[in-house]
């Protein structure tokens, strides 16, 4: 009796350790946890950037009337090179007389606004690189092309009629760059190549010092303090010659 029960104990305790062995076995591994993936930028509408800062309502709307601006906001927000714009503020299009943007047919004028951008997000600190690889498309593409200068962290831009600067950064986060410029650009390819001569700035004018500087008194001071000495010495060589004439008299009235 005592043997069966031994046996009956013995088995119970081979069948639990083999139970408790098969589920560990049969047990899958703690999965590992994968990594939060990074936010996804932004959504930038231009529209609001542009009517919040500037003025810039000229050139916003340019670009809603050239539907232009479709083409950026995708530019912007829909692909991993970004882009640059060059935004002129309203006074730059007021100031502007000749080349008149009026006579322009409705692709030139749509063109000139794709001039303004460049297919490509850059960092103020990267047209320091493009000023040596000279010249760089545009959103326009073909001739259409600007040349940057870096001169000590001021970046200038040449479209051959137009020379300007970055005055101010709108907005530079990656992937959209919008930088405020104090001309309209123009583009050869639309204007030609017969640039009128940049006018030359206007000369100085000259200054004369007053009459009554401390120049001019000390030479009237010099002036008298050396006349002073010359009549002095006209009235010692007058007494000399009157003794001498009144001392010749008198011998001549003695010898008589």
């Amino acid at each position: 009796m005592a043997s069966s029960m031994f046996f009956t104990i013995s088995c119970a305790v081979l069948l639990l350790c083999s139970s408790l062995a098969f589920a560990q076995k049969a047990s899958p591994p703690a999965p590992t946890p994968t990594p939060a993936p990074a936010p996804a930028p932004a959504y930038v509408n231009l529209t609001d950037l542009l009517s919040v800062a500037g003025p810039f309502q000229t050139f916003l709307g340019y670009l809603e009337s050239t539907k232009v601006l479709d083409t950026f906001q995708n530019q912007a927000n829909n692909t991993e090179e970004g882009i640059t714009i060059f935004v002129p503020k309203d006074g730059a299009f007021s100031s502007l007389k000749k080349p008149s943007l009026s006579n322009l047919t409705q692709d030139q004028l749509k063109s000139l606004i794709l001039f303004h951008a460049l297919p490509h997000y850059y960092s103020l600190a990267e047209f320091k690189n493009l000023s040596q690889i000279d010249p760089i498309s545009t959103f326009a593409g073909g001739k259409y092309t600007l040349n940057f200068t870096d001169v000590s962290g001021t970046v200038l831009l040449d479209s051959g009629w137009t020379r300007t600067k970055v005055s101010s950064s709108v907005h530079s986060t990656d992937p959209v760059a919008v930088y405020q410029v104090d001309k309209v650009l123009l583009p050869e390819a639309i204007f030609g190549t017969d640039i009128p001569p940049m006018p030359a700035p206007a000369p100085a004018p000259e200054t004369s010092p007053p009459a009554d500087t401390p120049s001019s008194e000390a030479d009237k001071g010099s002036s008298s303090a050396t006349s002073a000495p010359s009549s002095s010495n006209k009235i010692v060589n007058l007494g000399i010659w009157t003794q001498l004439v009144l001392a010749i008299s008198g011998g001549l009235v003695l010898l008589l």
